[in-house]
C-alpha cells in the first residue's frame, strides 16, 4: 500500500505522541506514585554510594537552625543529640572528616561558637547526631546541657581542610584523645561501610578513665565486624583493675606497636587536647613520619 507524504508525516506524529504518553505514564507510576518508604530507601542507597541524590542542608556562610528531637544521656556528662533535617530524605551535606560550627549561649548569656563533628554520615538521611561531652566550665557545654527536646541548634558549615577520598591511602593511623574521637569515628565508619574501600584503620584512643571512653560500643563493633580492617588500642590514665589496654599517656612505643610504620601511602590523623597534639607531633617526628604523612583536625 502506498502512502502520501502527508499521511506518512501524520502517522509519525501519532507514534511520537504515543511514546511520550507512555513515558509520562511510566514516570508517574514509578516516581510520583512510588511508596514513600521505597523513595527513602533509594535515596539512602544513593547517598551511601556517593551519588549525591539530595542537596546538603548546610550553609557555609549562614547559620541554619535544626530541631532537637531526641536527647539520650550516655553517662553523667555525655549525651547523644539527634536533630531533624527539613525532610525525611534530606542529607546534612558534610564531607567525610569535616566539621561544622555550632552556636549557643554560655551560662551568662553570651554567644559562643564551637566546632563539632557529627557521628552520622550522609547515608543517615533525615537527621544528624552529635555525641557531646559536657565539661563543668565549658561555655558551649552549658548550652548543650540546657538543651531540651524541641529546642533548636544553630549550625553553619561545612568547615575543615581534610578531604577524604576512598582508597587515598593504604592505611590510617589515628591518634585520638577524649572528644577528638568524633572525626576519627566518622572517617572510620565511612571507610568500613563502603565495601569498595579497603583502607585499614589503626586507632589509638586515649582517655583519663574507662567511663570517659566515647562511642566504645560502636568502636568495639567495628573490631568484631571488620577484624582485618579495623583495630583499636585504648589508653587510660586511670585504668580500672584488670585493665589490658595501655596505661598512662600515649607513648612513642605505643604508636610504633599499634600504627602502620611511615610510608608514602600511610597517613596519621590526630585530634585531641593541645598538650596531647603537641606531644604526638614530637613522637611522630621522632619515628620518621614526615609532615605530609600527618594531619591534625
Amino acid at each position: 500500500m502506498e502512502f502520501s507524504a502527508g499521511h506518512r508525516a501524520e502517522m509519525i506524529s501519532i507514534a511520537v505522541a504515543l511514546v511520550a504518553i507512555s513515558a509520562g505514564t511510566a514516570y508517574y507510576f514509578y516516581y510520583v506514585r512510588k511508596p514513600k518508604g521505597e523513595m527513602a530507601t533509594s535515596r539512602k542507597e544513593a547517598a551511601a554510594a556517593g551519588g549525591g541524590a539530595a542537596a546538603g542542608c548546610l550553609d557555609p556562610e549562614n547559620f541554619k537552625e535544626f530541631k532537637l528531637v531526641k536527647k539520650t544521656q550516655l553517662s553523667h556528662n555525655v549525651a547523644k543529640f539527634r536533630f531533624d533535617l527539613p525532610t525525611p530524605n534530606s542529607v546534612l551535606g558534610l564531607p567525610i572528616g569535616q566539621h561544622m560550627s555550632c552556636r549557643g549561649k554560655d551560662a551568662v548569656g553570651e554567644e559562643v561558637v564551637k566546632p563539632y563533628t557529627p557521628t552520622t554520615l550522609d547515608s543517615d538521611v533525615g537527621y544528624f547526631e552529635l555525641v557531646i561531652k559536657m565539661y563543668p566550665q565549658g561555655r558551649m557545654s552549658h548550652h548543650f546541657r540546657e538543651m531540651k527536646e524541641g529546642d533548636y541548634l544553630a549550625v553553619k558549615g561545612p568547615k575543615g581542610r581534610f578531604k577524604y577520598l576512598p582508597g587515598q591511602v593504604r592505611a590510617f593511623g589515628m591518634l585520638a584523645g577524649g572528644t577528638g574521637i568524633t572525626p576519627m569515628f566518622q572517617v572510620a565508619r565511612a571507610i568500613l561501610e563502603n565495601p569498595n574501600d579497603k583502607t585499614k584503620v589503626h586507632l589509638i584512643y586515649a582517655n583519663v578513665a574507662y567511663e570517659d571512653i566515647l562511642l566504645k560500643e560502636e568502636l568495639d563493633s567495628f573490631t568484631r565486624d571488620f577484624p582485618d580492617q579495623f583495630q583499636v588500642y585504648y589508653v587510660l590514665n586511670q585504668p580500672p583493675e584488670n585493665w589490658d589496654g595501655g596505661v598512662g599517656f600515649v607513648s612513642k612505643e605505643m604508636i610504633q606497636a599499634n600504627c602502620p610504620p611511615p610510608a608514602d601511602d600511610v597517613q596519621i590523623l590526630r585530634c585531641g587536647p593541645p598538650p596531647m597534639n603537641k606531644a604526638m607531633a614530637g613522637h611522630l617526628k621522632d619515628i620518621g613520619y614526615t609532615p605530609e604523612m600527618q594531619f591534625q583536625f
